[in-house]
């Protein structure tokens, strides 16, 4: 049973910075690409970062609006991926979902979800 759990968000004053957690448990660390996801109430859940099965640092990929500011990495020997959020704008304030699934920027290209991590910044 795959599980996927979120944790590290919180609310922050711009120009702040926060590290998101996702540990996954029941697959194998490396079967999945992961991403990470966010929601604002009424609008489309959006792609924020994603990575290949390997983790290797230059595989991850960022949407235009977090690049340069938030960095994405993944430690398959822990089952583990992390967002670390640099300068934090009030944009930015979402839920945190982390996915494990095929690369893409599409939500539907992923089996399975966390509850996801509120993130608020004022």
């Amino acid at each position: 049973h795959v599980q996927l759990v979120e944790s590290g968000g919180g609310s922050v004053q711009a120009g702040g910075s926060l590290t998101l957690s996702c540990k996954a448990t029941g697959y194998t660390s490396d079967h999945y690409c992961m991403a990470w996801f966010r929601q604002t109430p009424g609008k489309q859940r959006e792609g924020v970062a994603a990575t290949d099965h390997t983790g290797r640092s230059r595989s991850a990929t960022y949407a235009p609006f977090v690049r340069g500011r938030f960095t994405m990495s993944r430690d398959n020997a822990k089952n583990t991926i992390a967002l670390q959020m640099n300068n934090l704008k009030s944009e930015d304030t979402a839920l945190y979902y982390c996915a494990a699934g095929s690369l893409s920027w599409a939500d539907t290209a992923y089996k399975y979800w966390g509850q996801g991590t509120q993130v608020t910044v004022s």
